[in-house]
């Protein structure tokens, strides 16, 4: 068993428009450096930052996919979404740049009871 904490790392905001994103994978990357295994969850409108093709020329915002695309290198592979998100949004698996777990909302209580901490961003 590693003395390692654990971190589940709750992302529910949209990907631009506030720094929310940015500093959830800043903090999961430097977590993973420090050897802490960590795990994602994309709820809400975070499930956004999943999406395939960020487009933001008309925002002025950096795009986050190079970050995303970065977390397998960093072993962080653990990464959930709602089925229920995936549902309300008209979107599927296919539609997401990375590969996820899928669960239901009520297994996500299991999933935060999984973890030594949890970080909401």
């Amino acid at each position: 068993m590693s003395d390692k904490k654990s971190v589940l790392i709750l992302n529910q905001h949209a990907p631009y428009g506030t720094s929310y994103a940015r500093e959830a994978l800043d903090v999961a990357l430097t977590c993973s450096i420090f050897e802490m295994p960590v795990s994602l969850a994309f709820l809400g409108d975070g499930l956004f930052q999943l999406l395939k093709s960020h487009n933001t020329q008309q925002t002025g915002h950096k795009n986050i996919e190079s970050m995303l695309s970065a977390l397998p290198m960093y072993d962080i592979d653990q990464i959930f979404v709602c089925a229920e998100d995936l549902e309300a949004n008209a979107l599927s698996e296919t539609d997401l740049g990375l590969p996820v777990q899928i669960i239901s909302r009520n297994d996500l209580s299991k999933l935060l009871d999984s973890h030594d901490t949890v970080l909401t961003f």
